[in-house]
């Protein structure tokens, strides 16, 4: 099985690197291909205005300047065009990509793009408290709940345009409960935090931040799993219809 690994947290970001052992459990092949910088937020985000610049640190390492969209675009097409992967995994995030998260998320949105090709894409992210925030974020849980996450999905048929989201808690591994596969849930931020300072040069800036979340996670949720102490198992589609208000919107046009 040739495997795929890349993130939104850079090249560099030890996730990465916590993402190429997990992957190393299942195969021999397995190819890198990231952003070469941090790129979190970035969502599915394409570069289209200049000109995308290909590292190649090793036989099977990339870095793409990019987004990582980009990253996983120039694998498939490019890199590794003439032998594909069977597996995209995407991670490990640090941080949560839960709820509404997704649809900001670089890490889910580079396993979108695996399903849009119609390959086998997980998107895996370590939740973290407040306390373990910055370079000492640890990916404990992740790295020894991530093989047990990954292996049932292997065996199972993927329905088309679809991938997995893994949520793993901010607990030590011996904390960890299990698996409870979840649905996507839905936090309430309250009001944006924006930070507004000077630079050294005497102009204004403003930088965005997210004040406390107002989470009351409903019953089954990926909220509520990892909140409960499990790893939140996600499956996504990439078909955005509403397909209950196809029949109102069809009355109201003719």
């Amino acid at each position: 099985m040739r495997i795929l690994c890349t993130n939104d947290d850079g090249y560099h970001a030890p996730g990465l690197k916590v993402l190429e052992e997990i992957a190393a459990r299942f195969s021999d092949d397995v190819w890198v291909v990231a952003p070469a910088e941090e790129q979190s937020g970035a969502g599915h985000s394409l570069t289209i205005t200049r000109p995308l610049r290909l590292r190649r640190f090793a036989e099977k390492r990339f870095a793409v300047s990019g987004t990582p969209t980009d990253a996983v675009m120039m694998a498939l097409a490019k890199i590794m065009k003439d032998d594909p992967p069977d597996l995209i995994l995407s991670g490990v995030n640090r941080g949560a990509n839960l709820a509404e998260d997704v649809t900001y998320s670089g890490t889910v949105s580079a396993a979108m793009e695996g399903a849009l090709a119609g390959v086998r894409s997980v998107a895996l992210s370590q939740v973290y408290s407040r306390e373990g925030m910055g370079d000492t974020v640890p990916f404990e849980a992740a790295a020894r709940w991530g093989e047990r996450a990954l292996r049932p999905l292997l065996d199972m048929d993927w329905a088309p345009r679809t991938l997995v989201n893994v949520n793993f808690p901010a607990l030590a591994a011996d904390a960890v409960k299990g698996i409870r596969v979840a649905a996507q849930g839905l936090r309430d931020y309250g009001r944006l935090q924006i930070v507004t300072n000077r630079d050294p040069r005497g102009y204004e800036y403003h930088w965005f931040g997210l004040g406390p979340a107002v989470s009351t996670p409903q019953h089954s949720t990926d909220l509520e799993a990892v909140a409960d102490g499990f790893v939140a198992v996600t499956p996504l589609h990439l078909d955005l219809t509403h397909h209950k208000s196809l029949n109102n919107l069809t009355e109201i046009y003719r």
